[in-house]
């Protein structure tokens, strides 16, 4: 007999803060998985345990945060795994589907939301660099650069169209060979980091968050 495990199955009946960064995060590096056995489970996974320890509190969830099994060059990874079929179904009406990466759609997401969805998901699929450029000249670039990267192109192509209300113009769309990469230099990374780290930021990846911030002190 399965034990019993507590958490907020209404999590994903209602957007907030909150919700939004965890969908944000679902969208990115979740999966939603319908069994043999015909039980469903959604579940997170990233090499950040921090980060998904806070994800757990915000669920008031009392599931255990797992290893993952570790191959050579590779750094630990851990996992939040939740079976509900009822969190599943409020995902899927929100979006999301299984073996999402080729065909997610960007969401309709009330303009209040969309600093924690976009951070969600830039913490689950997305990444900042720092460092120099034109390091051949004399003159070199200490510069930031950002990127989303996703399997759907039409869903980073809505995420470029709607960014752009918030002033980022520049943003260029990379196919690569699992997908796309959506990449920002340093006057739209700087935009990007407003938009993320916001007031009503609570969830949010440490180390991610410093880089930019860290390129900032730099420049001051």
């Amino acid at each position: 007999m399965p034990i019993y495990k507590e958490i907020n199955r209404n999590f994903f009946k209602k957007w907030t803060n909150a919700m939004a960064y965890v969908l944000g995060f679902l969208y990115a590096d979740g999966n939603i998985i319908y069994t043999k056995r015909r039980t469903w489970f959604w579940s997170l996974q990233i090499t950040d345990k921090d980060i998904l320890e806070d994800i757990k509190k915000a669920l008031n969830s009392s599931h255990v945060i797992s290893k993952k099994k570790k191959h050579i060059n590779q750094k630990q990874s851990y996992r939040l795994q939740v079976g509900s079929r009822e969190m599943c179904e409020d995902s899927i009406q929100l979006g999301l589907t299984e073996r999402k990466s080729k065909t997610i759609l960007l969401p309709k997401i009330q303009k209040k939301y969309f600093p924690d969805f976009l951070r969600g998901y830039f913490d689950g699929d997305g990444g900042v660099w720092v460092g120099f450029t034109n390091k051949q000249r004399k003159h070199k670039t200490y510069a930031i650069s950002t990127v989303l990267t996703s399997g759907s192109e039409q869903f980073l192509l809505s995420l470029k169209d709607l960014l752009k209300n918030y002033g980022l113009m520049s943003g260029s769309l990379v196919h690569k060979e699992r997908g796309y990469d959506l990449k920002y230099s340093i006057r739209d990374s700087f935009i990007l980091y407003k938009i993320m780290y916001n007031s009503n930021c609570s969830l949010f990846l440490k180390r991610k968050k410093e880089k930019f911030e860290s390129y900032m002190r730099m420049r001051s």
